[in-house]
């Protein structure tokens, strides 16, 4: 195996440093930009360090759709409006399983 081959194994390979990107795509015709922002607004500041990228994809006809790489993670259209800290635990469950989200995440009473 030479150099080469052995760097474009390395740079295939799952790493913990690996890009995580977040797209809510919201409804334009709704209004729903300042709801948007405020999801986005809340996971960077509870994701900052596993965050690479988040993004508002303007959409039409009441869309709004929360992923994670390409897997979406919340759609209105599914389960209603989210409450931040459901959004949050997705995205933890796929960015940082072990990240505690603090005093948003109460334990179950079983």
């Amino acid at each position: 195996m030479t150099d080469v081959q052995r760097v474009e194994i390395e740079l295939t390979e799952d790493a913990p440093g690996d890009s995580v990107r977040v797209e809510i795509e919201y409804c334009t015709q709704c209004r729903w930009l300042p709801r948007a922002a405020w999801l986005a607004q809340e996971l960077l500041t509870t994701f900052e360090a596993e965050l690479t990228e988040l993004s508002l994809k303007p959409g039409t006809g009441g869309v709004f759709i929360v992923r994670v790489g390409d897997e979406v993670v919340w759609d209105r259209r599914e389960q209603g409006f989210p409450e931040p800290t459901a959004v949050k635990k997705a995205v933890r469950d796929r960015v940082a399983p072990e990240k505690s989200l603090g005093h948003s995440e109460k334990p179950s009473a079983d």
